[in-house]
């Protein structure tokens, strides 16, 4: 079986946390789409572990982890967060593998990221890692992949500090790369994890361009930078905060107003932890937006979504979703690809209950207090898509599955 997750808002939903728990019943984890511009946080007991390019499952000691086709993967990050592991008892060797048709990050690159986008009247908000100018290299095809590192007129094609920059981790690179659509061919029967990065708003097409990332950070990215068919997958899993985050610069209809909502915004940005693992910025922070969710729902189709950082909400008497936006004299329930509108736009807000309980406490989802099931299943019924995994909590253990992707 192939299992897809997704960020279904701007990233940072706690992806790595849920890739880290299914990875448990997975043999093959694929990550098919960014580069270090990404962060996921995992906790173990009272480990705590901050992964950017290597994915989730490599913290279980039986899986294989393939950084996928979709990615563009700087060396020296790599191998730091490869020793960083190591140095921690993780045993990386021989489980750790790139596809040869991934693209990689030039030291120059990341110089020129940062200057372009300071350059820029309005800045996108990078991270500065080169993600953005690697694949513009790509697209412009000018760019050099793992499997380029072994074509001796390609290599000689580059600038010499490209060349004395790749000549001490070529042989390392070239043994950990392969074939990946082989590989998987002749693992059909694997059970198959295929995760994302940052989310599907930030996607190159479907997201807020141009505020966005460069890659593919939708389901289909999975097909695509995993090297497999669309038919193949067999599920994709959509997970979301039970409020709303943004890094960087773009549209945000339902942030909290900086005035009137300061002190909400405090709290939830320093409850929810909203601290760029990347880059340590402060996350932007806001409602849930329901009409941003529904959209991510029905472009990705999305199958199941997973609510993280519900927990967040516990001590509050009150808590809002935005259900709809208002813009002008308009009122929209659809998202709109427009810029001008999404900035225009103000959220029309519902209100539930809060439940002021602590949810960590609950094993099972029959034992979550009546007014978190009115929340998740009014958000159910509103996207017409199930709710089957709530975290409650950083660790592993705090996570209730109310039913498992890995079944039909």
């Amino acid at each position: 079986m192939k299992v897809v997750v997704i960020g279904a808002q701007w990233g940072d939903e706690g992806k790595g946390k849920i890739v880290d728990y299914l990875a448990g019943d997975a043999q093959i984890i694929v990550r098919f789409s960014g580069g270090a511009n990404a962060g996921h946080t995992i906790v173990i007991g009272s480990e705590e572990y901050a992964l950017h390019l290597i994915p989730s499952g490599i913290l279980y000691p039986d899986k294989t982890v393939i950084l996928g086709a979709g990615m563009v993967i700087d060396p020296k990050a790599l191998f730091s967060e490869l020793e960083m592991l190591n140095d921690r008892g993780i045993d990386t060797t021989g489980r750790v593998f790139i596809s040869d048709r991934a693209h990689i990050v030039l030291p120059r690159y990341i110089n020129i990221d940062q200057e372009r986008d300071e350059a820029r009247k309005k800045p996108i908000g990078t991270t500065g890692r080169g993600i953005g100018i690697t694949y513009s290299m790509k697209s412009d095809r000018d760019s050099i992949r793992f499997a380029d590192l072994s074509w001796k007129e390609r290599i000689n094609d580059l600038e010499k500090e490209d060349r004395d920059f790749l000549a001490p981790y070529a042989e390392r690179l070239k043994a950990m790369s392969v074939d990946l659509a082989s590989f998987l061919k002749h693992r059909k029967n694997a059970q198959t994890l295929f995760e994302g990065a940052q989310g599907a708003l930030l996607d190159l097409d479907n997201g807020t361009y141009p505020y966005v990332s460069s890659g593919m950070s939708c389901a289909a990215g999975a097909a695509v930078g995993g090297c497999v068919g669309p038919r193949a997958l067999d599920k994709v899993l959509g997970v979301f905060k039970a409020y709303s985050t943004r890094v960087g610069n773009g549209p945000f209809p339902s942030e909290f107003d900086t005035d009137s909502e300061d002190e909400l915004c405090r709290f939830v940005r320093d409850t929810g932890r909203e601290y760029g693992v990347t880059t340590g910025r402060p996350r932007r922070c806001g409602y849930l937006d329901l009409v941003a969710l529904r959209y991510t729902c029905f472009t990705n189709s999305i199958d199941a979504l997973v609510m993280t950082h519900l927990d967040v909400y516990d001590t509050l008497g009150e808590i809002k979703a935005c259900v709809a936006y208002r813009i002008g004299d308009r009122m929209i329930e659809d998202f709109p690809a427009s810029i001008e509108d999404l900035n225009a736009a103000k959220p029309v807000l519902r209100s539930f209950r809060g439940w002021k309980q602590a949810l960590a406490d609950r094993l099972t989802y029959e034992e979550f207090p009546v007014e978190a099931m009115e929340y998740i299943e009014f958000i159910e019924r509103f996207c017409e898509t199930p709710v089957d995994i709530v975290s409650v909590g950083y660790d592993r253990k705090a996570t209730i599955i109310r039913k498992s992707p890995w079944k039909t």
